[in-house]
């Protein structure tokens, strides 16, 4: 492995900390009279920035769900309703990415969060390590009838920091490939049942695509390469975790840069050596890249589980879904998961208990967000009969046993500045623009601006 360079470690802003500039922002943004502003997104909003009086027993919850994942958490919220009366629940809904994890912690800054809220398990370290977060007890979970061994072990294992937990998995979303049956089938790639022949090693792989494009004389698979960050990491950090010797990006909590050089480059070289063959296309958005397999011009479609909703909207698309080919060494591929957490504030046993109670009602309800493609974290439906006759979402389940989480650090995780940094430079690889040493390079110089910076945790 060659040694990625590093710089003298220092701090050069390191006056203010994260907490002393969020609680400024808080006061400014009464000030602002934001509050009244966001009120639109429902009343759990300004309950949670400016303290408004709701009816006792009512539980509050933010996430940051949208598109299909919003409409099955919105009908997981109404069956929770149901159960508990009237004015039970006020749940309100905040822009993905950073500004939503912003507003999670002003509000527990000023003592007023909501009681429960959604955070991606890249990101609940972050706010664990602020102090932000109430640490969850195997007696707590006992309260509403869970244990540690409700849990998938890989997610439970994942979620640890400094050898405590501070969330509730409900999912995990890897990285997938999907697959257009129609143009599979003419290209002689499904098996007997109508399902992809197993695709493994690069040889495989690129007849595969070769045989696709001949069908579809366009492309033989399809990602997004342009104005979406995310996802040239995920394609990256899938094909580069899938082989013996890659290492964390990231150690010593984001403080050092652990990559390995060489397997990057590799790796890069490869992604970029298919769209050079014009395998796959260098310059594609999101909506593109997957309308390209929706409509038959590629067999092959790379993205998140997430985007089965999309699929199944499409009249007359046979589509199947598996995890991402094991192209080198061994099976790997970039994810996260979706975990419910306990904002940190005063509590009563009561009120704990009906938090938590909330939380088991939606994870009593995982086969509903299952059809949104995630892979349930809650093992009683995991193990499910049901769950197995779920198709295609249970084709792909064992991709919870080798997914990769993103590593550590103030600034990494999903929606996060690490992510954006370093998929717009492998985008460009991606594209022709930039090669793979000159892309990691600019990576390389960019991310060290935040690894020499003092976390404001």
């Amino acid at each position: 492995m060659t040694a990625v360079p590093q710089r003298p470690s220092g701090n050069p802003s390191g006056r203010f900390s994260r907490r002393s500039l969020l609680r400024g922002g808080l006061g400014a943004a009464g000030a602002l009279g934001i509050a009244g502003g966001l009120s639109g997104c429902g009343s759990a909003i300004s309950a949670g920035l400016v303290g408004s009086q709701l009816d006792p027993g009512t539980v509050t919850y933010w996430n940051l769900f949208g598109g299909g994942d919003g409409s099955r958490m919105q009908t997981m919220e109404a069956t929770y309703e149901k159960q508990k009366g009237p004015n039970s629940l006020q749940a309100a809904t905040f822009a993905w990415g950073n500004p939503y994890y912003t507003k999670v912690s002003l509000a527990t800054l000023g003592d007023a969060p909501p009681d429960v809220a959604v955070s991606h398990l890249t990101r609940q370290s972050n706010l664990a390590i602020a102090g932000l977060l109430e640490p969850i007890t195997e007696d707590m979970l006992a309260m509403v009838g869970l244990s540690s061994s409700s849990f998938s072990p890989k997610v439970w294992e994942a979620l640890a920091v400094n050898g405590q937990r501070y969330a509730i998995p409900i999912d995990t979303h890897p990285f997938v490939l999907y697959y257009n049956k129609d143009v599979c089938e003419k290209a002689d790639l499904l098996d007997g049942d109508g399902n992809l022949k197993e695709i493994r090693g690069t040889d495989q792989w690129e007849a595969a695509l070769e045989a696709a494009k001949k069908v579809t004389g366009s492309w033989g698979a399809s990602v997004a390469t342009v104005g979406d960050t995310a996802t040239s990491w995920r394609w990256f950090q899938s094909l580069y975790s899938q082989q013996t010797g890659s290492t964390p990006w990231l150690g010593d909590g984001g403080r050092k840069l652990t990559y390995n050089e060489d397997l990057t480059i590799k790796t890069l070289d490869y992604i970029q050596s298919l769209t050079k063959k014009k395998l796959m296309p260098a310059i594609t958005d999101y909506t593109g890249s997957q309308t390209l397999m929706f409509t038959g011009k590629s067999a092959f479609y790379l993205q998140g589980e997430w985007e089965i909703t999309t699929a199944e909207s499409i009249d007359g698309l046979k589509f199947g879904m598996v995890p991402v080919p094991t192209l080198f060494d061994q099976p790997a591929c970039q994810g996260d998961s979706h975990t419910f957490v306990l904002p940190r504030m005063n509590r009563s046993e009561d009120q704990l208990k009906r938090a938590l109670g909330f939380v088991k009602s939606l994870l009593d309800q995982s086969l509903t967000w299952a059809q949104g493609g995630h892979i349930p974290a809650y093992v009683p439906t995991l193990d499910s009969q049901q769950y197995k006759d779920l198709k295609p979402q249970s084709n792909y389940a064992d991709a919870v046993n080798s997914v990769v989480y993103d590593a550590q650090a103030w600034y990494s995780g999903s929606g996060s500045n690490f992510e954006n940094t370093v998929g717009a430079q492998f985008g460009l690889v991606q594209q022709g623009q930039a090669t793979p040493a000159a892309a990691l390079s600019t990576a390389r110089d960019q991310l060290l601006v935040y690894a020499d910076t003092k976390s404001p945790l």
